[in-house]
């Protein structure tokens, strides 16, 4: 069974600390625009990272979320050279860019919730 803190889970807790500053700082492809990292999961023998990203600004279609997707993809390269100056591992992983579409999502629900019990009556103790 695996323990609550396992060197993949402190492995990606690292790697998505990096990567939140150096997307930030460091990549200037415009595609790219406002990204964060939101979750990294790394396979157990360290060889691939997939990471989960997230516009902040927002996505308004697909086509947004393709293209910010393939400016990280061309910059993957970069970031992982970048990401083995920064962190002490034998191998660093190759990163694979997702789009995590969880917060959007959340944002959905709170819509719907809000509709919902707008049209309650309030309840008065």
């Amino acid at each position: 069974m695996a323990r609550e803190f396992s060197r993949t889970n402190r492995i990606g807790q690292l790697v998505m600390r990096e990567l939140a500053q150096m997307i930030q700082h460091d990549v200037s492809d415009p595609r790219v625009g406002l990204v964060t990292v939101s979750h990294v999961e790394v396979t157990a023998d360290m060889k691939y990272a997939k990471v989960y990203v997230t516009r902040l600004n927002g996505a308004d279609s697909e086509q947004e979320i393709e293209e910010c997707l393939h400016g990280l993809k061309r910059a993957a390269g970069f970031l992982r050279r970048n990401l083995a100056g920064r962190v002490e591992l034998r191998n660093i992983p190759e990163l694979r860019f997702h789009y995590d579409k969880s917060l959007e999502y959340g944002f959905n629900m709170d819509e719907l919730i809000a509709k919902a019990t707008k049209d309650l009556p309030d309840e008065q103790e």
